[in-house]
Protein backbone atom coordinates (compact mmCIF):
# COMPACT_ATOMS: atom_id res chain seq x y z
CA UNK A 1 0.00 0.00 0.00
CA UNK A 2 1.47 3.48 -0.85
CA UNK A 3 0.17 6.96 0.62
CA UNK A 4 -0.15 9.85 -2.35
CA UNK A 5 -0.12 12.98 -0.77
CA UNK A 6 1.35 15.05 -4.45
CA UNK A 7 -1.68 14.18 -6.08
CA UNK A 8 0.24 15.83 -9.36
CA UNK A 9 -0.71 14.64 -13.16
CA UNK A 10 1.89 12.03 -13.06
CA UNK A 11 0.47 10.43 -9.57
CA UNK A 12 -2.71 10.31 -10.67
CA UNK A 13 -2.26 8.55 -13.77
CA UNK A 14 -0.17 5.93 -11.98
CA UNK A 15 -3.49 5.57 -9.58
CA UNK A 16 -5.78 5.60 -13.01
CA UNK A 17 -3.52 2.47 -14.18
CA UNK A 18 -3.38 0.95 -10.85
CA UNK A 19 -7.50 0.44 -11.17
CA UNK A 20 -7.40 -0.45 -14.30
CA UNK A 21 -5.31 -3.34 -13.69
CA UNK A 22 -7.58 -3.79 -11.04
CA UNK A 23 -6.55 -2.73 -7.56
CA UNK A 24 -7.82 -0.87 -4.99
CA UNK A 25 -7.29 2.97 -4.19
CA UNK A 26 -9.08 5.00 -1.81
CA UNK A 27 -9.48 8.28 -2.51
CA UNK A 28 -11.15 11.95 -1.47
CA UNK A 29 -14.70 13.00 -2.56
CA UNK A 30 -16.62 16.19 -1.15
CA UNK A 31 -18.63 13.55 1.49
CA UNK A 32 -15.87 11.29 2.74
CA UNK A 33 -13.49 9.00 1.23
CA UNK A 34 -13.99 6.20 -1.08
CA UNK A 35 -12.22 2.96 -1.97
CA UNK A 36 -12.57 2.53 -5.60
CA UNK A 37 -12.44 -0.62 -8.06
CA UNK A 38 -12.96 -0.42 -11.56
CA UNK A 39 -16.70 -1.32 -11.59
CA UNK A 40 -16.04 -3.52 -14.45
CA UNK A 41 -13.86 -5.47 -12.92
CA UNK A 42 -15.37 -8.73 -11.09
CA UNK A 43 -12.21 -9.71 -9.62
CA UNK A 44 -11.76 -6.20 -8.67
CA UNK A 45 -14.93 -5.97 -7.17
CA UNK A 46 -14.85 -8.87 -5.19
CA UNK A 47 -11.40 -8.31 -3.38
CA UNK A 48 -13.70 -4.46 -2.62
CA UNK A 49 -15.84 -6.03 -0.72
CA UNK A 50 -13.50 -8.29 0.94
CA UNK A 51 -11.20 -5.45 2.16
CA UNK A 52 -14.51 -3.80 3.60
CA UNK A 53 -16.40 -6.90 5.23
CA UNK A 54 -19.01 -5.83 3.41
CA UNK A 55 -21.88 -8.48 3.14
CA UNK A 56 -22.56 -10.08 -0.76
CA UNK A 57 -25.06 -8.42 -2.78
CA UNK A 58 -24.80 -5.32 -0.71
CA UNK A 59 -25.04 -2.95 -4.07
CA UNK A 60 -22.39 -0.05 -4.79
CA UNK A 61 -22.22 3.43 -6.17
CA UNK A 62 -20.55 4.05 -9.25
CA UNK A 63 -18.61 7.20 -9.66
CA UNK A 64 -18.43 8.71 -13.20
CA UNK A 65 -16.91 11.94 -14.20
CA UNK A 66 -19.40 14.18 -15.68
CA UNK A 67 -23.88 13.70 -16.44
CA UNK A 68 -22.54 13.20 -20.30
CA UNK A 69 -21.35 9.44 -19.05
CA UNK A 70 -24.83 8.83 -17.81
CA UNK A 71 -26.11 7.13 -20.33
CA UNK A 72 -23.07 4.53 -20.49
CA UNK A 73 -24.65 2.73 -17.01
CA UNK A 74 -28.44 4.03 -17.07
CA UNK A 75 -30.96 3.86 -19.24
CA UNK A 76 -34.93 5.18 -18.93
CA UNK A 77 -33.55 8.59 -17.06
CA UNK A 78 -36.52 10.68 -16.27
CA UNK A 79 -36.94 14.06 -17.18
CA UNK A 80 -36.03 14.90 -13.68
CA UNK A 81 -33.54 13.18 -12.73
CA UNK A 82 -31.69 15.32 -15.41
CA UNK A 83 -32.64 18.37 -14.22
CA UNK A 84 -31.60 17.16 -10.82
CA UNK A 85 -28.49 16.05 -12.16
CA UNK A 86 -27.97 19.30 -14.49
CA UNK A 87 -28.26 21.00 -10.98
CA UNK A 88 -26.53 19.37 -8.54
CA UNK A 89 -23.63 17.44 -10.29
CA UNK A 90 -20.83 17.14 -9.67
CA UNK A 91 -21.77 17.41 -5.57
CA UNK A 92 -23.10 14.95 -3.10
CA UNK A 93 -26.11 13.36 -5.01
CA UNK A 94 -26.67 9.74 -5.67
CA UNK A 95 -29.25 8.57 -8.71
CA UNK A 96 -30.90 5.41 -8.36
CA UNK A 97 -31.64 4.52 -12.08
CA UNK A 98 -32.46 1.59 -14.37
CA UNK A 99 -29.65 0.01 -15.20
CA UNK A 100 -27.95 -0.52 -18.52
CA UNK A 101 -25.78 -4.42 -19.50
CA UNK A 102 -22.36 -2.34 -18.70
CA UNK A 103 -23.47 -2.37 -15.04
CA UNK A 104 -23.54 -6.35 -14.26
CA UNK A 105 -25.12 -7.80 -10.98
CA UNK A 106 -21.89 -8.15 -9.34
CA UNK A 107 -21.93 -4.07 -8.64
CA UNK A 108 -26.05 -3.60 -8.32
CA UNK A 109 -26.33 -6.61 -5.84
CA UNK A 110 -28.44 -8.40 -8.57
CA UNK A 111 -31.05 -5.63 -8.92
CA UNK A 112 -32.07 -3.88 -12.04
CA UNK A 113 -31.08 -0.53 -11.11
CA UNK A 114 -27.56 1.07 -10.64
CA UNK A 115 -26.79 3.96 -8.38
CA UNK A 116 -24.53 6.71 -10.14
CA UNK A 117 -22.59 9.67 -8.67
CA UNK A 118 -20.24 12.57 -10.10
CA UNK A 119 -18.18 13.89 -7.28
CA UNK A 120 -17.34 17.41 -6.95
CA UNK A 121 -13.96 16.61 -5.22
CA UNK A 122 -10.81 18.38 -7.90
CA UNK A 123 -8.89 14.98 -6.96
CA UNK A 124 -11.69 12.73 -7.37
CA UNK A 125 -12.67 14.41 -10.32
CA UNK A 126 -9.28 14.22 -12.18
CA UNK A 127 -8.62 10.37 -11.08
CA UNK A 128 -11.89 9.68 -12.13
CA UNK A 129 -11.58 11.39 -15.70
CA UNK A 130 -7.74 10.04 -16.20
CA UNK A 131 -9.39 6.19 -15.60
CA UNK A 132 -12.34 7.27 -18.32
CA UNK A 133 -9.28 8.54 -20.80
CA UNK A 134 -7.24 5.46 -19.93
CA UNK A 135 -10.51 3.45 -20.66
CA UNK A 136 -12.21 2.75 -17.61
CA UNK A 137 -15.92 3.16 -17.75
CA UNK A 138 -16.73 4.21 -13.82
CA UNK A 139 -15.46 3.63 -10.32
CA UNK A 140 -17.25 1.80 -7.91
CA UNK A 141 -16.46 3.15 -4.45
CA UNK A 142 -18.01 2.73 -1.60
CA UNK A 143 -16.98 4.58 1.94
CA UNK A 144 -12.98 3.50 2.65
CA UNK A 145 -14.20 1.67 6.05
CA UNK A 146 -15.50 -1.60 7.52
CA UNK A 147 -18.75 -2.14 7.00
CA UNK A 148 -20.96 -0.45 9.21
CA UNK A 149 -18.32 1.53 10.55
CA UNK A 150 -17.84 5.27 10.88
CA UNK A 151 -17.01 6.80 7.37
CA UNK A 152 -13.71 8.08 7.06
CA UNK A 153 -13.15 11.99 6.17
CA UNK A 154 -9.35 12.00 6.16
CA UNK A 155 -7.25 9.83 4.61
CA UNK A 156 -5.58 9.05 8.16
CA UNK A 157 -8.58 7.33 9.14
CA UNK A 158 -8.19 5.10 6.23
CA UNK A 159 -4.91 4.30 6.78
CA UNK A 160 -6.70 3.12 10.42
CA UNK A 161 -9.48 0.95 9.19
CA UNK A 162 -8.44 -0.72 6.00
CA UNK A 163 -4.34 -0.55 6.22
CA UNK A 164 -3.95 -4.03 7.28
CA UNK A 165 -5.95 -5.06 4.53
CA UNK A 166 -4.62 -3.61 1.72
CA UNK A 167 -1.25 -4.45 -0.28
CA UNK A 168 1.57 -3.25 -1.87
CA UNK A 169 -0.20 -2.56 -5.37
CA UNK A 170 -3.34 -0.11 -3.68
CA UNK A 171 -3.16 2.86 -3.06
CA UNK A 172 -4.38 5.51 -1.00
CA UNK A 173 -4.94 9.04 -2.06
CA UNK A 174 -4.61 12.31 0.78
CA UNK A 175 -6.81 15.14 -0.48
CA UNK A 176 -7.04 16.25 2.87
CA UNK A 177 -10.13 16.70 5.13
CA UNK A 178 -13.69 16.57 3.21
CA UNK A 179 -15.59 19.38 2.96
CA UNK A 180 -19.41 17.95 3.74
CA UNK A 181 -17.84 14.99 5.97
CA UNK A 182 -21.02 12.82 5.36
CA UNK A 183 -22.42 10.63 2.83
CA UNK A 184 -24.41 11.64 -0.49
CA UNK A 185 -28.17 11.95 -0.72
CA UNK A 186 -28.96 9.32 -2.11
CA UNK A 187 -32.77 9.71 -4.70
CA UNK A 188 -34.50 6.54 -6.00
CA UNK A 189 -35.15 7.90 -10.08
CA UNK A 190 -37.28 4.76 -10.86
CA UNK A 191 -40.22 5.59 -10.70
CA UNK A 192 -42.43 8.61 -11.70
CA UNK A 193 -42.12 10.58 -8.62
CA UNK A 194 -38.55 10.91 -7.24
CA UNK A 195 -38.13 9.36 -3.61
CA UNK A 196 -34.77 10.04 -1.01
CA UNK A 197 -33.77 7.05 0.47
CA UNK A 198 -30.56 8.71 2.26
CA UNK A 199 -30.50 11.97 3.28
CA UNK A 200 -27.30 14.08 2.55
CA UNK A 201 -25.57 17.33 1.36
CA UNK A 202 -28.65 18.00 -1.51
CA UNK A 203 -31.56 18.24 0.85
CA UNK A 204 -35.32 18.28 0.68
CA UNK A 205 -36.11 21.62 0.23
CA UNK A 206 -32.97 22.14 -1.97
CA UNK A 207 -34.64 19.21 -4.34
CA UNK A 208 -38.65 20.57 -4.25
CA UNK A 209 -37.67 23.84 -4.65
CA UNK A 210 -35.91 22.87 -8.02
CA UNK A 211 -38.49 20.64 -9.24
CA UNK A 212 -41.49 21.42 -7.92
CA UNK A 213 -43.64 18.22 -7.92
CA UNK A 214 -44.24 15.70 -4.66
CA UNK A 215 -41.00 14.03 -3.51
CA UNK A 216 -41.52 11.09 -1.33
CA UNK A 217 -38.82 10.08 1.54
CA UNK A 218 -38.63 6.26 2.45
CA UNK A 219 -39.10 4.40 5.27
CA UNK A 220 -38.26 0.55 6.06
CA UNK A 221 -41.36 -0.69 5.55
CA UNK A 222 -42.47 0.36 1.76
CA UNK A 223 -38.77 0.71 0.37
CA UNK A 224 -38.02 -2.21 -2.30
CA UNK A 225 -34.44 -0.91 -3.32
CA UNK A 226 -31.23 -1.93 -1.76
CA UNK A 227 -28.62 0.59 -1.41
CA UNK A 228 -26.05 2.06 0.95
CA UNK A 229 -26.74 3.01 4.38
CA UNK A 230 -30.32 2.08 4.39
CA UNK A 231 -29.76 -0.43 7.66
CA UNK A 232 -30.98 0.62 10.95
CA UNK A 233 -27.98 0.68 12.41
CA UNK A 234 -24.87 1.71 10.88
CA UNK A 235 -22.10 4.64 10.83
CA UNK A 236 -20.77 3.23 13.94
CA UNK A 237 -17.58 3.65 16.34
CA UNK A 238 -16.81 0.59 19.41
CA UNK A 239 -18.26 2.95 21.74
CA UNK A 240 -22.12 3.45 22.08
CA UNK A 241 -23.48 6.26 21.16
CA UNK A 242 -26.95 8.15 22.79
CA UNK A 243 -28.49 11.32 21.58
CA UNK A 244 -30.64 11.06 25.37
CA UNK A 245 -29.87 11.09 28.50
CA UNK A 246 -26.88 12.60 30.44
CA UNK A 247 -23.40 11.75 29.67
CA UNK A 248 -21.32 10.71 33.30
CA UNK A 249 -18.09 11.60 34.24
CA UNK A 250 -15.41 10.15 31.02
CA UNK A 251 -18.07 10.00 28.87
CA UNK A 252 -17.57 11.42 25.59
CA UNK A 253 -20.02 14.41 24.45
CA UNK A 254 -20.67 15.97 21.03
CA UNK A 255 -22.97 19.19 20.43
CA UNK A 256 -23.13 22.87 18.94
CA UNK A 257 -20.72 25.39 20.65
CA UNK A 258 -23.44 26.86 22.11
CA UNK A 259 -24.72 23.68 24.28
CA UNK A 260 -22.70 23.91 27.22
CA UNK A 261 -19.69 20.65 28.43
CA UNK A 262 -21.62 18.58 31.31
CA UNK A 263 -19.52 18.60 34.34
CA UNK A 264 -17.25 15.82 33.59
CA UNK A 265 -17.80 14.91 30.38
CA UNK A 266 -14.76 15.20 27.75
CA UNK A 267 -15.92 17.54 24.64
CA UNK A 268 -14.99 15.74 21.01
CA UNK A 269 -16.22 18.62 18.86
CA UNK A 270 -17.72 22.01 19.20
CA UNK A 271 -19.37 22.81 15.72
CA UNK A 272 -20.20 26.61 15.08
CA UNK A 273 -23.19 25.23 12.67
CA UNK A 274 -25.13 22.32 11.55
CA UNK A 275 -22.87 22.16 8.18
CA UNK A 276 -19.56 22.28 10.59
CA UNK A 277 -21.36 19.30 12.47
CA UNK A 278 -21.27 17.51 9.51
CA UNK A 279 -17.53 17.65 8.61
CA UNK A 280 -16.57 16.64 12.21
CA UNK A 281 -19.08 14.44 13.21
CA UNK A 282 -17.64 11.33 11.95
CA UNK A 283 -14.25 12.67 13.14
CA UNK A 284 -15.38 12.85 16.61
CA UNK A 285 -16.76 9.56 16.59
CA UNK A 286 -13.21 8.08 15.59
CA UNK A 287 -11.66 10.68 18.30
CA UNK A 288 -13.95 8.61 20.95
CA UNK A 289 -12.59 5.50 19.74
CA UNK A 290 -8.81 6.94 19.89
CA UNK A 291 -9.61 7.98 23.55
CA UNK A 292 -11.18 4.51 24.54
CA UNK A 293 -14.20 6.05 25.45
CA UNK A 294 -17.05 3.50 26.50
CA UNK A 295 -19.83 6.03 25.72
CA UNK A 296 -20.33 9.06 23.54
CA UNK A 297 -23.58 11.70 23.88
CA UNK A 298 -24.69 13.47 20.98
CA UNK A 299 -26.89 16.60 21.14
CA UNK A 300 -28.67 16.56 17.77
CA UNK A 301 -28.80 19.59 15.74
CA UNK A 302 -32.24 21.02 15.02
CA UNK A 303 -33.27 22.20 11.38
CA UNK A 304 -34.53 21.38 8.04
CA UNK A 305 -30.90 21.56 6.21
CA UNK A 306 -28.20 19.15 6.82
CA UNK A 307 -29.61 18.28 10.01
CA UNK A 308 -31.70 15.96 9.01
CA UNK A 309 -28.69 13.58 7.76
CA UNK A 310 -26.66 14.39 10.77
CA UNK A 311 -29.63 13.55 12.39
CA UNK A 312 -29.81 9.87 10.45
CA UNK A 313 -26.79 8.78 11.15
CA UNK A 314 -27.00 9.80 14.77
CA UNK A 315 -29.96 7.72 14.91
CA UNK A 316 -28.03 4.95 12.88
CA UNK A 317 -25.29 5.01 15.05
CA UNK A 318 -27.40 4.56 18.62
CA UNK A 319 -28.99 1.39 16.99
CA UNK A 320 -26.00 -0.34 16.51
CA UNK A 321 -25.83 0.03 20.59
CA UNK A 322 -27.94 -3.11 20.49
Amino acid sequence: MSIISDCDTDTLKDAASSLLNGNLVAFPTETVYGLGADATNKDAVARLYSVKGRPVGHPLIVHISSLERLDKWASDIPEYAIKLAMNFWPGPMTLILPRTGLAKDFVTGGQDNIGIRVPSHKVAQALIKEFEDQGGFGVAAPSANRFGKVSPTTANAVVTELGKFLNSNDHIIDGGPCEIGIESTIIDCTRDVPKILRPGGITFKMIDKLLLMKIKTTDVITNNIKTSGLMNAHYAPNAKVYQTGTPKIGDGFIALSSVSTPDGAIRLASPKNNYEFAQVFYSALRLADYKFLKNVYVVPPIGEDIAVAINDRIFKATNANY
